[in-house]
């Protein structure tokens, strides 16, 4: 069963697992579960992705339950009008925030984009980053007898494949828990002294303009387990309380 943060005639928003795929994909052939189909068979009815989430990403999904809906919604995505907010944990002190406007070079897919005629090209990449709290534990990981570790808040302007995760890594902080573009050390070094071994990226928030009563909602998915598990084990509880990650906030 999915954890369905929001729900009218319609849309529908569900708080995504981390390592569940959002509908059938050549990333893995063998894979049975997805969150489309699953969705779909719990409240009965055809369901519209309206975006995506990598695999490894947990939180907010939203889809629309009619064809005319999901294109409507569709264009406030590709018109940047959604307003997105991310939490991830990283390596290292993030001291300060900004803006980073840093273009990153396509990424195609390995086996579906196989055939592709067309070279990767460079696309507009904007990221606010914003730091909430840090935390230096007394473990070895790599080279150094300590491990310092920043909580994050992320912002993207624009949807491109892995941004958050490509632009944390650029600015060498990257994301725990990332296979792809993170520090497979620091990876394996949280998984053995704080027991969790998912990627720390989350979709907490989703702001949208209803499509249909032109009310602004703003979605909120909880963190997991995992999240909450190092959140205490960094002593992140008091700043956390403050951040309304826990609370949906529905229209009035």
């Amino acid at each position: 069963m999915l954890d369905i943060i929001y729900q009218d005639e319609y849309v529908v928003a569900v708080n995504k697992p981390a390592g569940m795929l959002v509908h059938r994909s050549w990333l893995d052939s063998k894979e049975t579960v997805f969150v489309m189909q699953t969705l779909r068979d719990q409240i009965g009815q055809h369901v519209f992705p309206i975006h995506r989430l990598d695999r490894p990403t947990s939180g907010v999904l939203l889809f629309a339950l009619s064809s005319e809906v999901a294109r409507s919604l569709a264009e406030q995505f590709e018109q940047h009008t959604m307003e997105k907010v991310y939490h991830a944990i990283v390596r290292g002190y993030v001291t300060q925030g900004d803006r980073l406007d840093y273009p990153l070079l396509e990424e195609l897919d390995k086996i579906a984009d196989k055939h592709a005629t067309k070279e990767p090209r460079l696309q507009e990449c904007v990221t606010h980053y914003k730091p909430l709290a840090t935390v230096e534990c007394p473990v070895a990981i790599g080279r150094y007898d300590t491990a310092r570790f920043s909580l994050v808040e992320l912002k993207p302007e624009t949807g491109r494949k892995h941004q958050l995760r490509r632009h944390m890594s650029h600015l060498r902080h990257p994301i725990i828990g990332d296979s792809k573009h993170g520090d497979l050390r620091q990876n394996r070094g949280v998984s053995e002294h704080f027991s969790v071994s998912r990627l720390m990226l989350h979709a907490s928030q989703l702001i949208f303009i209803h499509p249909i009563t032109e009310e602004k909602i703003s979605l909120v998915a909880p963190w997991d387990a995992q999240w909450l598990s190092l959140v205490e084990q960094f002593g992140w509880g008091d700043t956390v309380s403050k951040l309304d990650i826990n609370v949906i906030d529905y229209p009035v």
